[in-house]
């Protein structure tokens, strides 16, 4: 089990860009699968951008071609780049992880076992 801790965000107009960032501490993430989630008020948590252990990414249609994610797993922490933002992204945000190696790649809410506290990202119009 790693701890994770988020950061970056905060307030944007549309067409704006931030980056969240998540550390981990108490393991390293290497071998882990992680992924970033988002939770609107009203709404379900849905998936953002995953990248797998191996390196391979993963985007939801409604950020594909704006957000990128990628992992500095010498550092311990995973980041996602958010461009061109809507004001449809706004939400708050949480990093995942799960322990990956040897696994089938999962990127169900239910298949990760760690999570950050959440972060907000507000868009305005």
């Amino acid at each position: 089990q790693v701890l994770l801790v988020e950061s970056g965000g905060g307030s944007v107009q549309t067409g704006g860009s931030l980056r969240v960032s998540c550390g981990a501490s108490g393991g390293t993430i290497s071998l882990h699968n992680m992924g970033w989630f988002r939770q609107a008020p009203g709404k379900e948590r849905e998936s953002v951008a995953h990248i797998a252990w191996s390196g391979g990414t993963y985007y939801a249609d409604s950020v594909k071609g704006r957000f990128t994610i990628s992992r500095d797993n010498k550092k311990n922490t995973m980041s996602l780049q958010m461009n061109s933002l809507k004001p449809d992204d706004t939400a708050v945000y949480y990093c995942a992880a799960a322990f990956g190696f040897g696994k089938t790649w999962d990127r169900r809410v239910e298949a990760y076992s760690d999570w950050g506290q959440g972060i907000q990202v507000t868009v305005s119009s």
